[in-house]
């Protein structure tokens, strides 16, 4: 174990549900940006389109500014399928 999963949720889970849960994630030149933030409505801005796998990228990117040894984010949107994004390859 590097790193104990207690120390893992209350980094990452706690982030995820204030900045992803219960929230519109779009694209920040999506059209809809404006209207939705002129009747408040909760977004998170993406520089790409919120698919999932951008969405575990934004994860992992997240995790490794917080300074976690990611190797890899898996982001389950069925039972079946998931999407996931993993430590570039060196050079």
């Amino acid at each position: 174990m590097v790193v104990d999963f207690g120390d893992i949720n209350k980094v990452i889970k706690t982030w995820i549900d204030a900045e992803l849960d219960h929230k519109m994630l779009l694209h920040r030149k999506d059209p809809l940006v404006a209207v939705l933030q002129r009747h408040r409505q909760p977004c998170y801005l993406m520089d790409a389109n919120p698919t999932a796998e951008n969405i575990a990228k934004v994860i992992y990117d997240y995790a490794h500014a917080q300074g976690l040894q990611v190797a890899e984010v898996r982001l389950w949107e069925t039972p079946n399928s998931f999407a996931s994004y993993g430590r570039p390859a060196p050079g």
